[in-house]
Order: C-alpha cells, then structure tokens, then sequence
C-alpha cells in the first residue's frame, strides 16, 4: 500500500526547508544579517555536532548529516505545530512525515548504510574485526546489536512523534476525532 499522505506532508517538509534556504543565498553578504544570519549559524551548529561525533574527518558527512538532522526537525516540529489532522483526505489522514513508521525506517537504515560505508571505506574489510572484540563469543551480540539498533531508533522515533500528535488532536479537538462526533463549537473540520 503505498502512503500517499505522508508523501504530501514530506514534500510540503522539503518545500519548507527549500524555500527557507533559497532566502539567504539569494543575495549573500559578507557581514550577514538576518536569515542569511540564522542559516550560518545552524550551519555551523551543523559543522560542530559533525565534528565532535566524527573527528577531524567530519567535513564529507556534513551535508548527510544536516540533511537528515533538518528534515527530521522540520518533520517533528510539522507535527506539532501544523493541525495536519484536521484536514480530511478520502483515504487516511495527513501526519507528520515522521508520524510513519517507514519513513523512520528508512531514515534509520539510510544512517546504518552510512555507518557501514563509513567504517568499510575507512578501515577496509578489518572493520568486521570489531565484531569479535573483546572476544569472539561476543560476535553473535555484537551482529545483532548492528540490525536491532536501526530498529529501535525507527521505533522510538515513530512512537514519540505519533505519541505527539495524538495529544496536540486531543488538545485540538477536545476528543478523539475518530469517534465521528462534532468538533467542540468553535472548532471546523476542513474536508476536501
């Protein structure tokens, strides 16, 4: 089945994030001032977190791990800050891009293959040694720690955004809004 919804909230995601970064690059300063500003500075928060989880090697991974550290921002705080559940499709509801457990998924296992590529590219084929350290009884542990980490990160990831959601629709509506009773007066459901 493919999720037609959670397409549309990604897309209007990255239409936010385009859109924002087309702003300070339209007419760059040296001395930059206002979003030109804001960007340099998540830019170089970027470039620091980058630094300090990789080591000096960290300026090639700069633009992954922005691009998965904004979206999933952005995704998140959609969630929270946009009322996607209001608007009512024919066929399921919208959602925060991260409200769906293969979008967190996939960016949990586009992570693990940059982590494989990572270690393989850096230390060859010696990078599967770490599997047997500190004892080879371990390799076992050590294997499915690698395929149950993804996993779980996906799991949280989904859980805590879903759980997110579910209280901003309370806070929202007053109730459940799948229980098909009127929104509290005041409140209108949009249709489409």
């Amino acid at each position: 089945m493919i999720h037609g919804q959670v397409l549309i909230t990604s897309w209007v995601v990255i239409a936010i994030l385009l859109g924002s970064a087309a702003l300070p690059v339209r007419n760059p300063q040296t001395i930059p001032t206002g979003s030109q500003n804001f960007f340099e500075y998540v830019l170089e928060f970027i470039r620091d977190v980058s630094k300090t989880q990789i080591g000096e090697e960290y300026g090639p991974w700069v633009p992954f791990i922005g691009t998965m550290f904004l979206f999933i921002f952005v995704s998140n705080w959609s969630g929270a800050l946009l009322p996607w559940k209001i608007i009512q499709l024919p066929h399921g509801e919208l959602a925060a891009p991260t409200n769906d457990i293969n979008t967190t998924v996939t960016l949990a296992l586009l992570t693990s293959v940059a982590y494989f590529y990572a270690g393989l590219t850096k230390k060859g084929l010696s990078y599967f040694g770490k599997y047997i350290q500190p004892t080879p009884i371990l390799l076992p542990i050590n294997i499915l720690e690698d395929f149950t980490k993804p996993l779980s990160l996906s799991f949280r990831l989904f859980g805590n955004i879903l759980a997110d959601e579910l209280v901003v629709v309370v806070l929202v509506y007053g109730h459940d809004p799948h229980d098909h009773h009127d929104p509290p007066h005041g409140y209108h459901v949009i249709h489409f």
